[in-house]
Parts: structure tokens; C-alpha cells; sequence
């Protein structure tokens, strides 16, 4: 008998992080949230760090040919 896929404890946030921000860093954090009327900045900050390592992970996912090779066929 197959169990029931629970997609709600998946997606359940159980491991904490601290970051630490200098003074000039969360002057900063706060000016924007509040310029952009953030209310959430739990939620800003992991949307901002998740889609910043997805970007570096697609950056750096392998390709056929490499960069030198590419701009030669853009030429033609």
C-alpha cells in the first residue's frame, strides 16, 4: 500500500538561520522595505537569496559549448 504524499511537511519551515547586518546593511534593508512597502521581510529576504543561488546555479549549469566557441557562431 503506497503512502500518502504529504506536500504540506515538505514545504514546512523547520530550520532556522541567523544573519547579522552592520548598521549601514539594515539602514539599507529597512529604507527599501519601506520605500517598496515591504511588510513581510521574512519573506523578502529568503525570495531574495533563493533567487539569487537558482541564478548562479543556471549560470553555471554545463553547456555544450563553451563561451569562446559560442561567439564564434554568432558571427554567422
Amino acid at each position: 500500500m503506497k503512502r500518502k504524499y504529504n506536500r504540506e511537511v515538505d514545504l514546512k519551515r523547520i530550520n532556522k538561520r541567523v544573519i547579522s547586518f552592520n548598521n549601514k546593511e539594515i539602514n539599507v534593508i529597512e529604507q527599501y522595505c519601506r520605500k517598496y512597502k515591504i511588510d513581510n521581510k521574512s519573506q523578502f529576504m529568503r525570495e531574495a537569496i533563493i533567487k539569487s543561488i537558482l541564478k548562479k546555479m543556471d549560470d553555471d549549469y554545463p553547456t555544450l559549448w563553451d563561451g569562446y566557441q559560442l561567439s564564434l557562431f554568432s558571427k554567422y
